[in-house]
């Protein structure tokens, strides 16, 4: 009873309902580029505060007069715990600036394509996190943000093609009844 109305309705709205959900696309794949940036931003401060970091236990290994990697062994199989936690932790600082830095230059030297890639290879959850929960969306006027608006289109378009207007058209019936009905093999009026 309902279903030819539904069906003449959503038939109806078609055009607009592609126009929304290709904006939609467009505005929400074009924050990549965005948060990336910002990503990108919050990655430097942390390398930039773990290099501070590892400066300075260089500058105790020089002080001591031992090199890096054994200022570190020495400072680990120390006596007291407290100190064998500091040779653990200026091991782990060196590997946070080898793994920053890893992810920072992935980033920076990735091409679009190839960008969302780098950035799950070299994901750091935390700094995600924190990078989201202070996120400020921006349409970014570059041709990186026109590239990602564009391949959004794209996703928008066929998921709700495939996901939401056929299946509904399939489930509602056509619009008009007539327009269901076989076409004859012959043209009216001819023999």
């Amino acid at each position: 009873m309902f279903r030819r109305p539904a069906a003449a309705a959503l038939v109806a709205s078609a055009g607009f309902l592609d126009r929304v959900v290709c904006v939609l696309g467009a505005v929400v794949a074009a924050q990549a580029p965005e948060f990336f940036q910002q990503y990108l931003q919050r990655l430097g401060g942390h390398l930039a505060e773990a290099l501070r970091q590892l400066a300075t236990f260089e500058a105790a290994a020089r002080a001591a007069g031992k090199p890096w990697a054994q200022f570190v062994a020495d400072t680990s199989a120390n006596a007291d715990p407290g100190v064998a936690q500091l040779g653990t932790a200026m091991a782990d600082t060196a590997a946070r600036v080898d793994s920053l830095g890893a992810a920072q230059a992935a980033l920076l030297d990735a091409s679009v394509w190839s960008r969302p890639w780098a950035f799950l290879h070299h994901l750091d959850t935390e700094i995600a996190q924190n990078t989201l929960a202070v996120f400020k969306p921006a349409v970014p006027t570059t041709a990186e943000g026109g590239i990602y608006a564009a391949v959004g289109i794209v996703i928008a378009f066929g998921l709700w093609q495939l996901l939401v207007f056929r299946p509904l058209r399939r489930l509602l019936g056509p619009a008009n009844p007539a327009s269901s009905a076989p076409r004859s093999a012959t043209r009216p009026g001819a023999v």
